[in-house]
């Protein structure tokens, strides 16, 4: 039962920071987004900018910052290149990575340009 009360969690968590983004300004382009080399949690675009979202949840914003492994981001950067790759302006797309940590109380702490190559 742990796993499914996770799973659900993590979408609530997804939500939250989604609503977060729009609330300023931000364009939803894609929910979990699955290409072949993985899945990317939240594609948002602003101002031409295509930005890639992985959120993180757990008890306290350390914990869940300590979440995110380097195996994570390796996917992170394919899928981000295989989803822009289908766009017009192609590699050449502004793009940035995000990490949208989650607290236990359900307060969010965006990163932004938290994963750089």
């Amino acid at each position: 039962m742990s796993g499914k009360i996770s799973y659900l969690a993590g979408l609530a968590a997804e939500d939250q920071v989604a609503q977060d983004y729009q609330r300023r300004g931000h364009k939803i382009l894609s929910r979990r987004w699955r290409g072949a080399l993985g899945e990317i949690d939240l594609v948002t675009e602003k101002d031409g900018e295509v930005i890639f979202i992985e959120v993180k949840k757990a008890r306290s914003f350390a914990h869940a910052a300590e979440r995110l492994t380097a195996r994570q981001i390796k996917r992170i950067y394919a899928s981000a290149e295989h989803y822009i790759g289908q766009l017009a302006t192609g590699l050449n797309t502004a793009c940035r990575f995000d990490v949208a940590l989650v607290d236990g109380l359900g307060r969010i702490d965006i990163r932004e340009n938290a994963i750089l190559g």
